[in-house]
């Protein structure tokens, strides 16, 4: 418009013709900054999708906070941990949140990465004036198993054990337990009631002096209807979960698919993560930030070697720190390159150094620095040809020694060199990466006792 009235103030007056044709080529200016800027604030906003315990308890206060902080917006649908992964594999989320680990089973799961966030634990809830305050490991395997049917059996009361879980199957939370409890976290047990969702399985035990079911120190800590019970006499809380000696503390994860088109986006979401602002949200719902859980982290293996004693079986394949709580993880078809690939591994090499997800990234960066330098090679390649091609002919030299009259004289017509310009040229090697499952566990059949 400014454009117009200057050129309405000059002496020579402008065609209305010339009027209309500046006037549609600012609006079209106008449109394509519109379209710019709606492609970018689209390109900020992530989709998450997961389980009631990660959104319920982690997600909501971290998307208020990157929304304060003007770094993007996230948008919240909880429902279930295998509906949040299948969306991000089927490219309709683009985070989820899962308290598992990756599913070797599941070809859906095959494309995603499993980014650890925290750590939290898996606690067995109660009624408040349930009097039972503790259990074994043996016991909860026989109550999941259908063996220990009675609270009278765990020193309660004379009353049937009403056992609740999670319809939605590979729940992360019973994932999670079950594949420590049983080396199997698909284990078949022996659950009569099944709620969609954590939320409304703690209600259902509120009102149950009777009930018994699973859920997350983090989302039940400050609820005054439910009880946790302590397990091996060891109760769930901060500390313990921190140093690793209760003996069911899980990891929550931060799902995303290796080439998602969003993976800028992402990547800035997961430095979020490593802020002190973030950090801090963690540490307000009870959780350990898992770049600060090395000691857990370190008893990973013991803590394995705990279970399976208490349990009376022999120790099982040991697993590195990374695998504690995460089964054994499917070979994933080499990742194509993800934009800004050196952000994103710094980022989540931050959180956690030895995850699946910072492999995969290192490798994007390794492939994309591989590529890098074959374009750069290619380049230098073609500019020799062209200079050689336009270089002068080389100049005959002058003889200084006098030549034998009798003698004819040849005529020399030297041929230019510009040697091999091939010699230069290397094909880049691929990258090596190691076995990123090398220390997977394998989930084999609990005993039969």
């Amino acid at each position: 418009m400014l454009m117009l009235r200057r050129f309405s103030a000059a002496k020579t007056p402008i065609p209305m013709t010339r009027r209309r044709r500046f006037a549609a080529l600012l609006l079209s200016f106008v449109a394509l900054a519109c379209i710019a800027s709606s492609a970018a604030a689209a390109d900020d906003v992530l989709l998450w999708r997961g389980d009631h315990a990660t959104g319920r308890v982690i997600m909501e206060d971290l998307a208020k906070q990157y929304a304060k902080e003007k770094k993007g917006k996230i948008v919240l649908e909880s429902f279930s941990t295998v509906s949040g992964l299948d969306a991000v594999a089927q490219g309709t989320a683009d985070i989820a949140g899962s308290a598992r680990g990756k599913y070797a089973k599941r070809a859906e799961e095959a494309g995603v990465n499993f980014v650890p966030v925290a750590l939290d634990g898996a606690v067995l809830i109660t009624h408040p004036k349930n009097p039972v305050t503790s259990v074994t490991l043996r016991q909860l395997y026989d109550i999941y198993y259908g063996r220990i049917k009675n609270w009278k059996e765990l020193g309660g009361e004379d009353k049937e054990i009403n056992l609740y879980g999670i319809a939605a199957p590979l729940d992360g939370v019973e994932f999670s337990v079950r594949d420590l409890v049983y080396r199997n976290g698909d284990q078949r047990v022996a659950i009569p009631r099944l709620y969609l969702n954590t939320t409304k399985l703690e209600e259902g035990v509120a009102i149950d002096p009777a009930g018994l079911g699973l859920s997350t120190y983090a989302s039940t800590y400050t609820n005054k209807g439910v009880k946790a019970l302590a397990i091996e006499s060891i109760g769930a809380s901060t500390p313990t979960i921190a140093d690793g000696s209760y003996p069911l503390y899980i990891t929550l994860y931060l799902a995303e698919k290796v080439d998602s088109p969003k993976q800028d986006a992402i990547g800035r979401f997961i430095a979020f993560l490593d802020t002190p602002s973030a950090k801090d949200i963690l540490k307000k719902h009870a959780l350990v930030p898992y770049g600060e859980a090395t000691d857990a982290i370190g008893r990973a293996n013991a803590r394995t070697a705990f279970i399976d004693t208490r349990l009376g079986r022999e120790p099982g394949t040991a697993v590195v720190a990374i695998a504690a709580t995460t089964p054994a993880v499917a070979t994933a078809p080499p990742p194509t390159p993800v934009a800004a690939p050196r952000a994103s591994l710094e980022a989540k090499a931050r959180i956690a150094p030895a995850a699946e997800s910072t492999e995969q990234a290192r490798e994007n960066l390794a492939r994309a620095q591989a590529v890098a330098a074959e374009k750069k090679e290619a380049k230098a390649k073609k500019a020799e040809v062209a200079k050689s091609a336009d270089a002068p002919p080389v100049a005959k030299k002058k003889k200084t020694a006098v030549a034998k009259t009798d003698a004819p004289a040849k005529a020399a017509k030297p041929a230019a060199s510009f040697g091999n310009v091939d010699a230069a040229a290397t094909t880049a090697a691929k990258p090596s990466f190691g076995d990123v499952n090398a220390g997977a566990k394998t989930s084999t059949e609990p005993q039969k006792n």
